[in-house]
């Protein structure tokens, strides 16, 4: 083990093997150790991140039909959806007047929407008003593809030009089809998802990259998808961050036991160690709770996340976490760090420096 350590403090990239034995054979807090010493490389300065945004479901219609889902609902449901001009409009506002930055906008695979509804959602969202579009997953994206009959670079450039600023790397679940297969049989394949993340890096677009775990997967196939991911980043440089989170079981077709908080943070710490080309990694409050996304601060992340005005997919599955942006912050401050608003690009906005004299607690 003392050769794995050395070459992580030596700022050396470890293999999947390496990757397989720090996660069997390395106790909690000193792979927090190790992340947290990489992350305080690559982030001299003790700040923390968030983001004031919303998460918009445009629709609930999808044809994905994911085990793991209990937000997705099918033609003809009664509380099946798509979202109303008028409540769009109402929604962003109230953002705006909280001071969010961005929305997150995603849906569900409806069969009855083509590129031609996208493009004028778009173009009707930047019309009203000056706010970041993070929108369609790689899944959405593949299928807005094959529903309008066009390739994924047209699709990205059509929607790029309508107004996509950026794209959110949910959907990747695991980047194994073997998982992907039993999970979500009818989302796109790891390596459609790929393609797409590729395509949107290389027309310029940034993106997040995402992981769900915690489901039928094995730490094998979690190592698998960072190494994927952290293949991609080589080549484009286009991730902005990535994040992690546990499958929620609760309403949902796949019966597990919801993985712990120490298995969280393991993995979480395991991600900051593998993918040593991301400069951020993100904890999830939204899964976890307040405390244990402050401890997460000290196994290698760096971003505490979005203020989640707004969340419907996670809270179908029985969680319901929320937090204001005045509690981001306090929460930030006791966990001893500086907290700072940031945008999509992780650029600062404004940060909140501690009253003078105030000391707090550090993990």
């Amino acid at each position: 083990m003392n050769l794995i350590y050395d070459k992580i403090y030596s700022n050396k990239r470890i293999s999947f093997n390496e990757a397989l034995k720090l996660y069997y054979n390395c106790d909690l807090l000193t792979i927090a150790h190790l992340a947290d010493s990489i992350k305080n490389k690559i982030h001299s300065k003790p700040v923390i991140s968030f983001v004031i945004d919303r998460n918009i479901n445009y629709t609930n219609i999808c044809k994905s039909g994911c085990l793991f889902c209990a937000f997705y609902r099918n033609q003809g449901d009664k509380d099946a959806y798509i979202i109303s001009k008028n409540d769009l409009k109402k929604k962003i506002q109230e953002t705006i007047e909280l001071g969010g930055t961005q929305i997150l906008l995603q849906g569900g695979m409806n069969p009855d929407l083509t590129i031609n509804y996208y493009v004028e959602l778009l173009n009707f969202i930047k019309t009203n008003f000056n706010i970041h579009i993070h929108g369609f997953s790689p899944p959405e994206i593949a299928f807005i593809s094959e529903q309008s009959s066009l390739s994924i670079k047209k699709t990205i450039e059509v929607l790029k030009q309508a107004g996509l600023d950026s794209i959110p790397g949910g959907g990747a679940e695991i980047l194994v089809d073997e998982i992907r297969k039993k999970i979500s049989p009818n989302k796109c394949s790891a390596d459609i998802w790929i393609e797409v993340m590729r395509t949107a890096h290389e027309s310029g677009i940034y993106t997040t990259a995402t992981m769900m775990f915690g489901h039928i997967e094995k730490i094998e196939n979690i190592i698998d998808h960072l190494i994927k991911i952290r293949d991609i980043q080589d080549q484009t440089g286009g991730f902005t961050a990535f994040i992690p989170w546990t499958f929620q079981p609760t309403n949902t077709k796949i019966n597990v036991k919801t993985k712990s908080s120490a298995d969280y943070l393991k993995i979480l710490a395991l991600s900051r160690i593998v993918l040593d080309n991301f400069k951020n990694i993100q904890a999830s409050w939204v899964t976890q709770g307040e405390k244990i996304a402050q401890l997460a601060l000290s196994f290698g992340a760096n971003d505490f996340g979005s203020t989640m005005i707004e969340e419907n997919v996670v809270a179908a599955a029985g969680v319901s976490f929320r937090i204001s942006k005045d509690e981001i912050i306090r929460l930030i401050k006791d966990a001893g760090f500086v907290a700072a608003q940031r945008d999509c690009y992780y650029n600062i906005l404004t940060t909140f420096l501690p009253k003078s004299g105030t000391t707090y607690l550090k993990f």
